[in-house]
């Protein structure tokens, strides 16, 4: 896995703040505030796998690692990223939105979503026996 310095930091930074503002604006540049919702799903989505990933645990000693388990969390994190590209679709197609802050607030979910994974990435622990 790669290491984590401090220019990888600042860049993971940068590009978070980069998807809240577009998200933020997509908001207030309409005066319309339910783009927001995006930010909560995209925040929750990896909690799920994280979750099963530990209720799992697997060992060295048994053959059966507890897979249905981390299917299940990878279902639902699945879902929740697939909502947060379907909800300003949605939004948009009902009116509620336009489709220029639809199109921000994708971009800026998808921003913030690719911003989580990395950071989990590059701070995973390699576990060594």
């Amino acid at each position: 896995m790669p290491n984590a310095g401090l220019k990888t930091i600042i860049a993971l930074s940068f590009v978070l703040a980069i998807g809240f503002l577009l998200v933020i604006l997509s908001c207030a540049l309409w005066k319309v505030y339910y783009p927001l919702i995006v930010v909560a799903t995209y925040v929750i989505a990896p909690l799920p796998n994280w979750i099963c990933s530990r209720c799992a645990n697997p060992d060295d000693f048994v053959e059966s690692s507890g897979g249905a388990i981390i299917d299940l969390g990878r279902f639902c994190t699945g879902f929740l990223v697939v909502m947060g590209i379907a909800l300003p679709v949605v939004l948009a197609h009902s009116d509620l939105i336009r489709v220029e802050a639809m199109i921000m607030s994708i971009a800026g979910g998808l921003l913030i979503y690719g911003t989580i994974i990395s950071f989990g990435m590059f701070f995973q622990e390699d576990q060594e026996f």
